[in-house]
Formats: structure tokens, sequence, C-alpha cells
């Protein structure tokens, strides 16, 4: 619509001038309701100010001008002060000729050197990734590809959480019995088997808690003066002070844990330019909050901890380093951010994509960075997106109760195997093509399901309504690209320019629906939402359908008629297959 607007617009322009002595360059449009008749929407109110006349007046004046005077508008009609323009047909059969050629439609090309970064995934290396995990990793790889594809650079990154009191617990509690156990021995993945232990050691501890209650002691008390608790923190501090035997039970134990998550992340189809490590990045944060204890940004108490009091901004005090002089969270998060600015001097902004529970961290961790001086923090934002809930309940790592995300993905694929054999989808393939049917159908319902809702809502995960044929689901999508690759292979897309001069209204509808794919991709950027090209290709896929359901694409008298239906299928295609990448979901040529 932008596109048509801004031609609407040229025209217009003098118009004015001419007619009322007006400069004016900007007009107000907007899609035409359904309920009138029209393409576009000029919304004349906006005009009042600089031409003192009715609104329906104008409308009139304006409609009457565009119909006899351009080659853009074949009628015109008038709802108070909203002029609802019909585009002529030969507009849109020219607009299909011109998407055709064009190499990647919707995308820019970058417009500038500036650089964009997305952090997604910043997984802990104390467990495997869960499904609270997957809707980061694809929430934020979509944006960088959304962001991508509307013209700027992009740079994938992840900060690995592989250091703290966490991490030690998995490490103690392996230590303890482990048994020395390994992935290789167990046959599990690495991050499952140092999962499990986190789990053991929530285990145990709850056991000495109970024990040290049952002598009289508070329960707080207790969870401090656990033996375990405490042997963990002593090889924390033992951890900060750079101890060999603890440093290399550490990297062992991290180093299982990234070859578990380099194959999920592989099987759900994400992938990263740069990682970062709270281990290389917390000593930094702890440099930049002695800068601030200098400057008397931060301060410090009786018993050492350091402190920010930011009360005055409608918070509260925040802790920047424990008493015992070790780092938290917020510590390394300030560590990183400057490394990140150091190592890409050409980044204009940073987009972290972690969930709402940490709103109030990402608050107080721009506001420190803004009074540390970094003109940078300015362009910080964060992508702040719901939780995963499933119909059972919250997920608790330390209980074991989380969904792991391989199993989820296999799960998938195997209920897309079975939905799509019951409907007669996969007969006369080879198992291997049906195995990588499934894989297709079952990840892209996955990733679908969880890309369609916007971000700020919560989402109530079930698998199997994900997984159904029809309605707004990846499936259902998949199966109409299928079809039209179907339609495609039993004619050849000729790429001419097509002399048609008219068209059906579904036919009309598409090409609408194709028009403002451009600016879907834009608004999507700014948005930072996958939702709306989801949702964007589902539209989409109804049109296609009710006009393949009601229009004879093939077998026609009219060559000239076929020949740019056939066109019309392609591009269709094209567009679902470029907006499903932008969400990682593959499209099958056959289905």
């Amino acid at each position: 619509m932008y596109s048509l607007a801004k031609k609407i617009s040229e025209i217009l322009t003098p118009f004015i001038k001419e007619t009322f002595d007006v400069s004016i360059s900007q007009f107000d449009f907007q899609s035409t309701r359904k309920e009138f008749e029209g393409d576009i929407t000029l919304v004349t109110f906006s005009l009042l100010k600089f031409i003192n006349t009715n609104p329906a007046k104008l409308s009139n004046q304006m409609g009457e001008f565009l119909k006899t005077r351009s080659a853009l508008v074949s009628d015109f009609n008038v709802v108070k002060g909203f002029l609802n323009l019909s585009i002529k047909d030969r507009y849109y059969v020219d607009a299909l000729n011109l998407i055709s050629k064009a190499k990647y439609y919707g995308h820019r090309k970058p417009y500038s050197n500036k650089t964009i970064l997305i952090e997604y995934s910043s997984p802990n290396t104390n467990k495997p990734l869960h499904l609270g995990h997957i809707r980061n990793n694809l929430l934020g790889y979509s944006v960088a590809k959304i962001i991508e594809a509307s013209g700027n650079k992009v740079i994938k990154t992840q900060i690995i959480n592989d250091r703290g009191i966490h991490i030690c617990k998995s490490m103690v509690a392996w230590k303890k019995f482990g048994s020395g156990e390994t992935p290789k021995s167990t046959g599990l993945k690495g991050d499952k088997l140092v999962g499990n232990y986190y789990v053991r050691f929530d285990q145990e501890l709850k056991k000495e808690i109970k024990i040290l209650m049952n002598k009289g002691m508070s329960e707080e008390k207790a969870k401090d003066k656990a033996p375990l608790m405490i042997e963990a923190q002593t090889m924390l501090m033992a951890w900060e002070a750079g101890d060999n035997k603890v440093l290399d039970l550490w990297g062992k134990m991290n180093n299982w844990v990234y070859d578990g998550f380099k194959t999920t992340y592989s099987n759900l189809g994400v992938s990263f330019d740069s990682n970062y490590y709270e281990s290389k990045t917390y000593l930094l944060g702890k440099e930049l909050i002695d800068q601030g204890l200098n400057q008397s940004i931060f301060y410090k108490k009786e018993d050492g901890s350091v402190w920010i009091d930011l009360t005055e901004q409608g918070l509260d005090e925040k802790l920047l380093i424990r008493s015992d002089g070790t780092a938290v969270y917020m510590t390394q998060d300030l560590g990183t951010a400057f490394q990140r600015f150091k190592d890409n001097p050409t980044m204009e902004g940073m987009v972290y994509t972690v969930g709402n529970e940490q709103d109030y961290h990402f608050k107080v961790l721009f506001i420190i960075l803004k009074k540390l001086g970094f003109s940078w923090a300015g362009s910080l934002h964060h992508l702040s997106y719901g939780m995963v809930d499933l119909p059972q309940g919250k997920m608790k790592s330390r209980e074991g109760t989380v969904v792991d995300a391989d199993d989820l993905m296999n799960e998938m694929t195997d209920t897309a195997a079975l939905l799509s054999k019951e409907l007669g989808k996969l007969e006369g393939m080879s198992k291997e093509a049906k195995k990588g049917l499934s894989q297709i159908i079952g990840l892209g319902a996955l990733k679908y399901f969880i890309l369609k809702v916007d971000p700020k809502k919560t989402i109530l995960f079930d698998p199997k309504s994900s997984i159904d044929f029809a309605g707004n689901t990846g499936p259902f999508i998949q199966y109409t690209y299928a079809r039209i690759q179907s339609i495609l292979r039993s004619k050849a897309v000729t790429h001419e320019n097509h002399k048609i001069e008219s068209l059906s209204s579904k036919e009309k509808d598409i090409l609408k629906q194709l028009l403002i794919y451009p600016e879907t991709i834009q608004q999507a950027a700014k948005q930072y939402s996958p939702a709306l090209i989801a949702n964007y290709i589902y539209d989409l896929v109804k049109l296609f359908n009710s006009f393949y359901q009601n229009i004879s694409i093939l077998g026609g008298k009219d060559l000239d008629l076929e020949s740019f239906r056939i066109s019309l299928c392609n591009e269709v295609g094209n567009v679902i297959r470029s907006g499903a990448d932008l969400l990682g979901i593959s499209m099958p040529e056959r289905m």
C-alpha cells in the first residue's frame, strides 16, 4: 500500500497546489474497510487545517480529479471524510510483472555499514535447553532475520552463562555422586547429564535442609548452613580465585554441555555469529563497578557488598557485588555490554531477547550504563516476551519438571508422522523421505505455533493442536505451498509482461496482499514481532485457497490468462517461502 499511496500523493500534490494554493505532500492513507467499495482510502480530515472546506466536498473534488486525470483510479466513493479509491486492474497486473522480476521481493539491501546485534538463547551450562529456550531462540533468530531483511546488517549472538553458583551446584553434585560417569559412559547428551546433577543437587539439598530444620533451625538459616550449599559457595570462591582443580572440572563439564547445545541448535535450525561467555566478561564488569565506586555512582555497605540506589528513578537498591566479592548477573551484563560495543564499533543498536520476568533487570542495566556515561546505552532494547506454559502448569529446572527441547522436537516429529500417515500424506514415499517430511512438518508446526503469537503474550503450548492441516497452523501453510508447487510442476512459469486488463476479485485480493509484503517486513522489524509475518502469511494462504477453489487455473482456452494465473501462483509461493524463511520454517516441495 505504501507504493500506491506514494503514487497517488505525487498526483494529488500539484492538484492541491493549483486548486487551493496550498503545498501538501503528506497524505493520510489506509486500507479500505471491507464493507466499502475500494482498494485504498484517503483520510481527508487532516487536510482541513490547511484547506477551508468541508471533508465531503474536498473528497469529491479529489476523487473526481483522480478518476478523470490519472491512470490509476477507476472509480471512487465518499463516506463522510473518507475518500475510497478503486484502483484499475492494470495497476495490479503491472505490479505482478514487477514482483516477478525482483530478486528478493520485499527485502531491502543494507542502507549503511551500521550493525544491530541481536542476543538470544543465553543458556546456563548447568542444564539442557527447554521449552522456554525454544521460544527465546525462535523469537531471537526470527527477529534477526526480519531486521536483516528490512535493510540492516545484523550480528546474531548469545551470552553463555558458564559460571556462578548454579554452575557450581552441578559440579558439586557430580563430584559427590557421579562416580566418574561421562556422556560417553552413559550414552547421554552432555547437557542432559550435567542437568541431571543440577536436579540431584536440589534433591540432596532439600534432605539436608529438612534434617537441620528437624534440629530446630529455621528454614532460611538451614538453607544457608546446609553442607551442600556451603560446598557450592566455597567452590565458587575457589573458581574465582583460579583454583586449578576446580577450573579443570568446570572446563570438562562445560564442554560436555557445549556439545549438547550444538546438537540442539542444529536440530532447531538456529545459529549464531558470535559467542560471549560470562566467565570472560564478569571481571570487566567488576572493573566498571570499581569505576562507578570512584565516581560515587555506586556505594559499598559495611559488609563489603556493592549497591546502586535507584529510588529516584522509581526503582530500588540493586546489588552489584556480593559481600564475599563474587559477581552477580548484573556484573557480567555490564561487562558484556561494554565488550560488545568495543568489539563492534559500527554497532548502532543491541536487542536483548529475554523473558518478561527480567523486565526489572534490564531497566536497571540500561540506567546503570547511562550513569556510567556510555552514549550507546540509549540504543539498547529489551525484547521482552511472555512465558510458555503447559496445560499441567509452569516448569521448574531444579525439580526436573521442564520440557526438554530435544524431547519436544522429537515428539513433534513423531506426532507429525502419525497424523500425516492417518491422512494419507506419506503414501508412496521412501522411509527416508517420510522421516524428512515429518521433521519439516513437526518443526514447522512448533515454530509457527510459537511465532504467530505476539511476543508479549504468554503461550499455552499444546503440541497436538499445533499440528493441524487446517486453520492458522504451520502445516496448513506448508500444505498450501506444496499445492502451489504441484501446480507449477504441471505448467512452467513464463516470465513475461502479462497483457490482460481485467481481474477477478479473488486475483485482485491476492495481489493487494502481495503488495503489502515489503511494508509488513518493515513493520515487523520496527515492532520486533515475527507474529506480523506469520499472520501475514496466513492471510495470504487463505486468499490463495479461496482463489484455488473458485477459479480455474489450468486448462483454459485463454492462454494469456492461464499464463498470468500460473505467474500469480508462482509469486504467492515465493512470498510464502520467503516469509516462512524469516520465521525459520522450511517449506516442503511435496506433501
